[in-house]
């Protein structure tokens, strides 16, 4: 009965989160603060970056969140929407060749990277891994993205084995900018997206929250509101159809 009720813990969570796709200066600020503030608090900060945003965050296929519980920001995370024909990714700047060979295959990558939760918060919400992860599933289904990658350490990887059903590509590898060992993980969508979003209708979405979080429009001009309600619940009483269908899972 624990293992029942947890999907519903998190979406009673979800019933009080907002993500917000940063598209300004000023709330650039608050995601370079907060990045800080969680790095400095896990002892993970780049060794050689001067600031805690970079080019990589204003790419064309990059999409930076915060997520907001309650109106405060708790959290943060940048997703690179990864293609043959746009390569640009965090994962590369470790795992190169794994990337190439990815893309020589034609596949296209949701690529998460800058995870930083308030350490503050943290311990008072256990389940900000998962709030904060959730746009990477929702950007697979809007993408139809065929891998989400998980660089992440070692340490970590039990977690995304258990809840994304992320198979290991490359054990642990030293990173020379965090000084630390990183290991890289993957989740297929063809053929564990179904199995996911059943166990965890968490993660489920409408197409209308999708195009929020991700469509830039024509001229690449951000859409209003950039301020988005998660939709997994509404999927998940049938008042509107979820991923499944827009996934080719």
């Amino acid at each position: 009965m624990e293992l029942e009720g947890f999907p519903e813990r998190l979406m009673r969570y979800l019933d009080h989160i907002e993500y917000r796709r940063i598209e300004n200066s000023e709330d650039m600020e608050a995601i370079e603060q907060l990045r800080y503030k969680a790095y400095k608090a896990a002892n993970v900060l780049p060794v050689a970056a001067p600031s805690m945003i970079d080019d990589a965050d204003f790419d064309q296929h990059a999409y930076v969140f915060g997520v907001y519980y309650f109106e405060e920001l708790v959290s943060t995370i940048r997703l690179h929407h990864v293609t043959p024909q746009h390569t640009l990714s965090q994962s590369a700047g470790v795992f190169p060749e794994i990337m190439e060979a990815y893309l020589e295959a034609g596949l296209t990558l949701i690529d998460p990277a800058r995870f930083a939760v308030d350490p503050h918060v943290a311990a008072e919400l256990p389940v900000l891994p998962y709030l904060t992860l959730r746009p990477s599933i929702v950007a697979a289904a809007f993408f139809k993205a065929n891998l989400v990658l998980q660089h992440v350490r070692p340490a970590h990887a039990a977690f995304y084995k258990r809840v994304f059903y992320a198979q290991t590509v490359v054990e642990r590898r030293m990173t020379e900018i965090y000084g630390l060992e990183l290991t890289l993980m993957a989740t297929n969508t063809h053929t564990t997206g179904a199995k996911l979003l059943k166990r965890y209708p968490f993660f489920d979405s409408g197409v209308h929250e999708r195009r929020l979080m991700f469509d830039r429009g024509t001229h690449l001009e951000p859409l209003a509101p950039l301020t988005i309600l998660p939709s997994a619940r509404l999927v998940a009483t049938g008042k509107i159809s979820g991923a499944v269908a827009g996934l080719d899972y």
